[in-house]
């Protein structure tokens, strides 16, 4: 599964990407966590606000910053 959390480096970014390590590692999955910084790349997926997750090549969330419960819940759906 290929993770990407998008943001710029602010402390909300900085949280989902610990909160989206934090439900891969409790659901146990083989997932590649990576964090996209520059701006024309996260423009590339369409979202104004950060932060972002993309899960498999598709946003699932943009511009808040759920619970590791939400987080768990969108990785399952997307096939973990």
């Amino acid at each position: 599964m290929e993770i990407k959390v998008l943001g710029t480096g602010c402390a909300k970014c900085k949280q989902l990407e610990k909160t989206v390590r934090e439900a891969v590692a409790e659901l146990g999955i083989d997932a590649e966590v990576e964090k996209v910084t520059e701006f024309a790349d996260i423009m590339a997926y369409g979202i104004m606000s950060t932060p972002g997750l993309v899960v498999n090549g598709e946003v699932r969330l943009a511009g808040r910053l759920p619970k590791v419960a939400e987080v768990r819940s969108i990785l399952e759906r997307a096939g973990a």
